[in-house]
C-alpha cells in the first residue's frame, strides 16, 4: 500500500443504529455536507488516514432495504453498484440484530465486500441479550466488529478491519442468502434469458433476483434493454410467479434465522427490559402526552432561567460595550460611518448574536432527544392527533424537527410514503415555531409580560400548534377529501446518548447560524440602515419609512407601527431579521438598548399581536425555497405563502382587538 492510495468506504445502515456516531468518530471535523447529484437527499463525506492510506468515507442514506421504494434506497444501492467502494460497512443495532440483518442480506449479493459493525452492544446487554460476535462472524463469513460507538469502543478495530479487507480481502467468504427451493429454477430461467443484456456494472444474479421481487426500477431498465420477444417471455414468467417476492423474502428470513441461531440468546420470557419499563410511561395514551409536554416545558424553562440571563449579559457586555467603544474610537469620523457601524452592524447583527445561549439550549435538547431514542415515542403518542388532520404519527417526526428549523422539517416529510400525507406535512411544517421564532419570543416576552413571560411564550407556542392542527383539518378536507393514512413505526430501544454526536450537531447548526449572521443578516441590516437614513438622514422621511407607511393601514388594525410591519416583512429573509430590523429602526446601537426602548414605543396588546403574527407568519425564504423544491410545484408554494399571510394577519387583528376590549391596549 502506497501513500497515494485511497480507500473508499461506503457506510450503510438502517435508521437509528448509530451510523452518524460512527461517521463522526471516523472523520472528526474533516466532513463535507452537500446533496447527492440531482437529489435533495443529504450527502456526507469525510476522510481519515491509516497505515499509509487515505480513507474516504461516504455516508449512505439510512434505509431499511435496497428496494426501489424511495430516493434513499436508490441512492444507496446505485452508489455501491456503480462506484464500487472498496468496502461497505453495514452498521447494525445489536439489540435489533435480526431486523438489521435484512439489510445485510441485501448488501451481500452486491459487488463490494461487506464488514458488519455490530453497534450498541451495551444496549443489547441492558435489554438482557447475549451475543457472540465471533460465532456470528463464522456464520456470516464476513468480518464482524462489536462496537459501542457512544463510548468510542470498537472504532480502532473497525479501522483495522477496513484496512485488512481493502488490502487483501482477508476473512471474506460470505454465506449469501438464497431464494426458497420452489423458485430456484425460475430464477435460473430468468438469469439465462437476460444474462447477455444486463448492462454493466449491474451483477446478473442481482438483477435476476430484483426482477423476481418486482423491483420497479430494474423492471424499467430491463424492459428498455431486452429485445421485445425476450422481454415478453421474461414478463410472462414474472406474471406466472407473482408470489416469487415471498420466496425471496422467506429465503432471507431463513438465512437470518440460521445466522443468529447460535450467536444470539434472547431474554427469558417474563423478564422486563429497561425500554419496556420506560415505555410504560413514554407511550401511554395519557402519561405519554404529559411526558412530552413536560419535556417541552423543560426546554422553555431552561431557556428563560439560563438562556435569557446569558443573553442579557451578552447584550450589556458585548453589544452595548462594542457600540460605546466604536462611538468613542470614531469620535471625529463622518456621522454616516459611525451610524453604519453602530446602528447598522452592531445594532442589527450584534442583537441577533445575543441569541447564542438560547440557540445552544434548543440545539442541544433536540440532539439529545433524537440520540436517546425518544423522538419516535413522541410520534407514537401524537398519532391520534395527527389522524385528525389525515396524517399519522410519522408526520410528527418531521414536524417536531421544526422546533429547530423549518427547512429540515419540510425536507423530513420525505419519510411519509403517501403523496397526500407528504404534501400536507410540508404545508403545515412552516407553522412549527422554529428556533428563530423562539428567540424572538424569548427576547420580547420578558419586556412586556414580566413574570408571566414563560406562560405567555408557552401559550403562543400552543397557539401555533392549535392553528397547525386546525389548518391541517381544513386543508385535508378541502384539498384531499379527508383521506387518512395508515401508521407503522419502529420504536428503537433507548440508549445512553453520545455526547460527542450531540456536540457535533450543536456545532454544525451553530456554525450555520453564524454563517447566516455573517452574510444574510449582515447584508439585510446594512441595507435597512441605508434605507432608514436616505435620502435626508432622518428615519421619519427615509425610503424605509415611505415603504413602511404603505403597510401602516394593515398594521393599525393590529396596533403595529410601520416600523413593526417592516420588521415583520424583513423576517422573510431570515426570522432573526425581525430583531435586527428593530435594532436598526429604533437605533438600538446607541445609548439605549433595544430591550429598553421597545416597551416605550409599544403597548402590551401590540406586542402580543406582533408575536402572534410572527409565530404564524410566512416562513423564511430558505423554507419557501425548500417547499418549492420538495413539492416541485409553484402552485402549492404560493398557496402556502398566501394561506399563512391570511392566517397570521387574521389572528393578529383578532388578538389585538380582543386585547383592547379587555383593556390591555
Amino acid at each position: 500500500m502506497t501513500e497515494e492510495r485511497t480507500i473508499t468506504v461506503a457506510l450503510g445502515g438502517q435508521p437509528n443504529v448509530g451510523k452518524s456516531t460512527v461517521f463522526n468518530l471516523l472523520t472528526g471535523l474533516s466532513q463535507h455536507v452537500g446533496n447527492w447529484p440531482g437529489k435533495t437527499v443529504e450527502r456526507k463525506e469525510g476522510v481519515y488516514s491509516h497505515n499509509g492510506a487515505r480513507v474516504k468515507i461516504v455516508d449512505l442514506p439510512g434505509t431499511y432495504s435496497l428496494t426501489a421504494n424511495s430516493a434513499e434506497e436508490l441512492i444507496a444501492r446505485d452508489h455501491i453498484i456503480r462506484e464500487r467502494p472498496d468496502v461497505v460497512v453495514a452498521v447494525i443495532d445489536a439489540s435489533a440484530m435480526e431486523r438489521n440483518l435484512y439489510l445485510v442480506a441485501e448488501l451481500l449479493p452486491l459487488p463490494s465486500p461487506v464488514i458488519v459493525a455490530l453497534n450498541m452492544m451495551d444496549v443489547a446487554e441492558q435489554n438482557l441479550m447475549e451475543i457472540e460476535p465471533d460465532v456470528l462472524q463464522a456464520a456470516l463469513g464476513v468480518p464482524v466488529v462489536p462496537m459501542i460507538a457512544t463510548k468510542n469502543q470498537g472504532i480502532r478495530e473497525l479501522v483495522e478491519a477496513i484496512d485488512r479487507l481493502a488490502r487483501d480481502g482477508a476473512e471474506y467468504e460470505p454465506k449469501r442468502p438464497e431464494i426458497k427451493d420452489d423458485h430456484r429454477a425460475v430464477l435460473q430461467e430468468i438469469k439465462g434469458l437476460i444474462a447477455s443484456d444486463v448492462p454493466k456494472p449491474y451483477p446478473v444474479d442481482w438483477v435476476s433476483l430484483k426482477l423476481l421481487e418486482g423491483d420497479a426500477e430494474i423492471m424499467r431498465m430491463m424492459e428498455e434493454r431486452l429485445p421485445e420477444d425476450i422481454w415478453k417471455r421474461v414478463y410472462a414468467i414474472l406474471m406466472e410467479h407473482e408470489d416469487a417476492i415471498v420466496a425471496v423474502a422467506s429465503g432471507r428470513y431463513d438465512w437470518i434465522g440460521r445466522m443468529t441461531r447460535a450467536a444470539l440468546v434472547r431474554p427469558r420470557v417474563g423478564q422486563v427490559t429497561l425500554t419496556e419499563k420506560l415505555d410504560r410511561w413514554a407511550t401511554h395514551p395519557l402519561w405519554g402526552l404529559i411526558v412530552l409536554a413536560g419535556i417541552l416545558g423543560l426546554v422553555f424553562g431552561l431557556t428563560y432561567s439560563v438562556g435569557a440571563p446569558l443573553q442579557g449579559l451578552l447584550e450589556t457586555y458585548v453589544v452595548e460595550a462594542s457600540a460605546r467603544f466604536v462611538t468613542g474610537a470614531l469620535a471625529g469620523a463622518p456621522a454616516w460611518l459611525v451610524g453604519l457601524l453602530v446602528d447598522g452592524i452592531i445594532g442589527g447583527v450584534g442583537t441577533v448574536l445575543t441569541f447564542i445561549p438560547i440557540l445552544l439550549i434548543f440545539f442541544a435538547f433536540m440532539g439529545l432527544l433524537e440520540d436517546v431514542g425518544y423522538m419516535a415515542r413522541a410520534g407514537y403518542v401524537m398519532d391520534r392527533f395527527m389522524h385528525l388532520m389525515g396524517l399519522h404519527g410519522k408526520s410528527f417526526l418531521p414536524l417536531f424537527l421544526g422546533f429547530g428549523c423549518n427547512v429540515p422539517a419540510v425536507m423530513g416529510a420525505r419519510v411519509i410514503e403517501s403523496r397526500q400525507g407528504r404534501l400536507l406535512t410540508i404545508m403545515l411544517a412552516p407553522l412549527m415555531p422554529c428556533t428563530a421564532r423562539m428567540m424572538i419570543l424569548a427576547f420580547m416576552t420578558p419586556l412586556f409580560f414580566g413574570p408571566a413571560a414563560p406562560l405567555v411564550a408557552w401559550s403562543l407556542v400552543g397557539l401555533s400548534l392549535i392553528v397547525l392542527a386546525v389548518s391541517g383539518i381544513v386543508i385535508n378536507r378541502v384539498a384531499f377529501g379527508g383521506e387518512r393514512s395508515a401508521f407503522i413505526m419502529e420504536l428503537p430501544l433507548y440508549h445512553v446518548p453520545n455526547w460527542r454526536t450531540i456536540l457535533m450537531l450543536v456545532w454544525q447548526r451553530s456554525l450555520a447560524f453564524f454563517k447566516r449572521a455573517g452574510t444574510v443578516i449582515l447584508v439585510v441590516s446594512v441595507v435597512l440602515w441605508a434605507l432608514s437614513v436616505l435620502p435626508t438622514g432622518e428615519i421619519q422621511t427615509s425610503y424605509l419609512a415611505r415603504m413602511g407607511q404603505l403597510l401602516a393601514p394593515v398594521g393599525a388594525l393590529m396596533g403595529l407601527s410601520w416600523q413593526m410591519m417592516v420588521a415583520l416583512f424583513t423576517s422573510f429573509i431570515a426570522k432573526e431579521n425581525a430583531i435586527a430590523s428593530l435594532g436598526v429602526l429604533f437605533g438600538a446601537g446607541g445609548e439605549a438598548s433595544l430591550a429598553e426602548m421597545l416597551p416605550t414605543v409599544m403597548t402590551s396588546a401590540a406586542a402580543l399581536s406582533f408575536l402572534v403574527v410572527q409565530m404564524l407568519f410566512i416562513p423564511c425564504v430558505a423554507t419557501v425555497a425548500t417547499v418549492r423544491s420538495e413539492t416541485d410545484s409553484w402552485k402549492w408554494t404560493l398557496f402556502n405563502v398566501l394561506f399563512l399571510l391570511v392566517v397570521s394577519f387574521g389572528a393578529g387583528i383578532l388578538v389585538y382587538q380582543l386585547a383592547v376590549v379587555l383593556g390591555w391596549g
